[in-house]
């Protein structure tokens, strides 16, 4: 094998030792194209001196020589055939791929194949070598070169026809000089380049999109908040544009019954201006028929007078009949004193009394329309209150409190606080708005106060969840004399309201309603720390929808008190509020006058039940009905209500009078508590209750009779 390296063209030669020995320069081409020689001898001598003597399996070593731009294993597609000479035409059809071997693959020479019939092979594949790389190294696209490469491939093809396959390739890539080389990588750096630029294009439009995103993002937030407000604002125009037309509507209203119904007028007395209640036509055309009505009755009295004495002599005593001249001479003498018979004077007595009994059914007719009208003036004179003290408001024209609460139309006016009805902005709800407005005259120390209770009355109510106990949904101050507190919002009124429309209600409603108010305080005392209500009455009772068949709803949470482990002790906790709340519903031991406070307990609340039970099953009050809260304070009356007295109408179940007296106990050791009333047997399922009743009736009985006793032996 060296021999024939030195006998190679000194050319040649100078080109192996550079590539071999590393002396010379050689240009980046050249050595990529020598490459594949260095692998080649390599492979060579590792197969030829370490594996081939070692026996082999039949096959050549010289077919494991694979072309070294191949695409078999161990072959480096970088330096592989470029893609114009491998789709060449001529190397598809007369070239036909060589056989591969595998790298890795054990490579082993049969006996037969000695060294004389390797050695030819390896010598071909130099000389072939050597030819592209002298055809590399001729200057580019110079005929005289590519001839003499095709001359020597000719010629080594001629003399050794088996390798032809291995000449025919080289000749083929022999025909890629440097222009073409150089024009495909231009191409390439082209492509590459203009891929590049559609690269960076296309990133920019990215960025152009996402900045483009981000911007209608933007505006999407920014139109979605717009829309916001403009539905917000027409929710709030529109509820504005319902309220006015209802107030416009409830005006007319109103001047068509200040007609029908009545008015105040102004009456002056003195120095003094008072206002004075005037009857509208309705009333005065009833009081006509009333008078006409008495007229009637008077003249058929006195018609009845008359006839008393033209009575005649009972029918047993038969007149003789000498005495028919002289009446009929009495006829004749004075129409007045005639005698009637038996059967005139009957028959006018029939009549008397049948205008009678008929002007009795016209005065209970005129009787009835008079109590209707009676009611409807009620509700005439709270609305034109109302239109008054709302005209007179400075929140009449609609604001928004806490850019949240929309005022529609004010409900009721207190002593220091209006509640209007407004809508949630928020919620999207209806909810009422008590607005609390201290005097401005006040001193600081009373302001604080008065503060300090509101605060007091929020954070007890707002921990309140309850379906029986309206529930407290904010509180927040408008300036430095006025804050206000947002509750839930019922559309009925309260009972107070039903017993001035109605006076009384069956016993089915009274309890029905009772029930609920039990269940509402039996929760207030099973929380920690229990709360007393103390201001339990039928004005703090609202019904759900205006009816007593309903579902009510205790509020006003303004006087209640915490029995917390500091304050409540065995006996109760002291009243330090004595004097306030409303008296026709306090028990007795709130108005003990002595040197310490009295102790009160959950037992108020009760003493409350029992008399609210009493009103709505009689239609007034127990105690004190038609006095005034001053009259009762001086004239001791709810310290003297040692027993309580039912009416005899309406009829009312003993039952029911049992409970009532169980509330109304005098002495408080001898009262039930709250508990104990919410288990009484009157309140229970009607399943339960015969079934309590007949174990806890002749107790309940025995402690009322005791009770009463000793209560009136105080």
């Amino acid at each position: 094998m060296m021999e024939e390296l030195h006998s190679l063209d000194p050319r040649r030669q100078e080109l192996l030792e550079a590539r071999f020995t590393g002396v010379g320069v050689i240009s980046a081409p050249i050595s990529i194209l020598l490459f594949p020689i260095m692998t080649m001898v390599l492979r060579f001598f590792f197969f030829f001196f370490i594996l081939g003597k070692g026996g082999g399996r039949g096959h050549k070593i010289s077919d494991y020589f694979e072309f070294a731009g191949g695409s078999g294993t161990g072959t480096s597609p970088a330096r592989g055939i470029p893609p114009v000479a491998r789709s060449s035409p001529q190397h598809s059809l007369s070239n036909p791929p060589a056989a591969v071997i595998p790298w890795g693959a054990r490579l082993s020479v049969s006996p037969l194949d000695d060294e004389n019939n390797v050695m030819p092979t390896v010598r071909r594949q130099l000389k072939n070598t050597l030819a592209f790389t002298r055809s590399a190294t001729v200057q580019q696209g110079s005929p005289s070169s590519i001839s003499s490469v095709n001359a020597d491939h000719s010629h080594s093809s001629c003399s050794h026809k088996p390798a032809s396959t291995h000449t025919q390739h080289r000749a083929t890539q022999s025909e890629m000089t440097m222009e073409k080389l150089a024009a495909l990588e231009s191409s390439k750096s082209s492509d590459l380049e203009k891929k590049e630029g559609r690269i960076d294009d296309l990133l920019r439009v990215n960025c152009d999109l996402r900045r483009q995103i981000d911007e209608q993002q933007k505006m999407l937030e920014r139109c979605k908040e717009r829309l916001n407000k403009c539905v917000t604002m027409s929710k709030k125009l529109g509820k504005c544009v319902v309220s006015k037309q209802e107030k416009i509507a409830c005006r007319e209203k109103s001047m068509q019954d200040r007609l029908r119904l009545g008015h105040f007028t102004t009456v002056r007395h003195g120095a003094s201006f008072t206002e004075q209640w005037t009857d509208g036509y309705a009333f005065q055309n009833l009081v006509k028929q009333q008078e006409r009505v008495n007229g009637q009755r008077e003249d058929i009295e006195r018609q009845r007078k008359l006839l008393m004495k033209k009575k005649p002599p009972n029918a047993s005593q038969t007149p003789p009949p000498n005495l028919e001249p002289n009446k009929r001479k009495s006829k004749s003498n004075g129409a007045e004193n005639e005698m009637l018979s038996l059967a005139e004077y009957h028959e006018q007595e029939e009549i008397f009394k049948l205008r009678l009994g008929h002007l009795k059914k016209e005065e209970a007719e005129i009787q009835v329309e008079l109590e209707r009208l009676e009611r409807v003036r009620n509700l005439h004179i709270r609305e034109l209150k109302r239109i008054h003290n709302e005209d007179n408001s400075q929140f009449k024209d609609h604001p928004t409190l806490n850019d949240r609460y929309l005022l529609l139309h004010l409900l009721g006016r207190g002593g220091f606080s209006e509640v209007y009805k407004a809508f949630d902005l928020t919620e999207q709800r209806y909810v009422a708005v008590k607005i609390h407005q201290l005097n401005k005259s006040w001193r600081d120390e009373k302001k604080e106060n008065y503060h300090k209770h509101a605060c007091r009355e929020y954070r007890i109510h707002k921990e309140l969840d309850h379906p029986r106990i309206v529930k407290l949904y904010d509180y927040f101050s408008l300036d430095t004399d006025s804050f206000c507190t947002v509750l839930e919002y019922c559309e009925g009124n309260d009972l107070d309201f039903y017993l001035k429309q109605h006076k009384l209600m069956s016993e089915k409603e009274a309890r029905s309603i009772i029930m609920q108010v039990v269940n509402a305080l039996k929760y207030l005392n099973e929380i920690r720390p229990p709360i007393i209500h103390y201001d339990l009455k039928p004005g703090n009772i609202l019904l759900v929808n205006g009816t007593a068949c309903g579902e009510i709803k205790i509020t006003d949470f303004g006087l209640s008190k915490i029995m917390d482990d500091d304050n409540y002790g065995v006996d109760g906790m002291e009243l330090t509020s004595q004097g306030a709340g409303t008296y026709w519903y306090l028990p007795p031991e709130c108005f003990v006058v002595g040197k310490e406070p009295p102790k009160i307990s959950n037992k108020v609340d009760v003493w409350s039940v029992g008399v609210i039970f009493y009103q709505c099953l009689y239609g007034k009050k127990p105690f004190g009905h038609n006095q005034s809260q001053q009259d009762i304070l001086q004239e001791n009356t709810i310290l003297k209500a040692t027993e309580v007295q039912f009416p005899p109408k309406p009829g009312v179940s003993p039952e029911a009078k049992a409970f009532i007296r169980r509330c109304l106990v005098y002495r408080k050791e001898d009262r039930i508590d709250v508990h104990q009333l919410a288990s009484d047997p009157y309140l229970l399922p009607h399943i339960r209750k015969s079934v309590a009743a007949t174990g806890n009736s002749s107790m309940a009985v025995a402690s009322t009779s005791s009770s009463s006793n000793s209560s009136a032996s105080n």
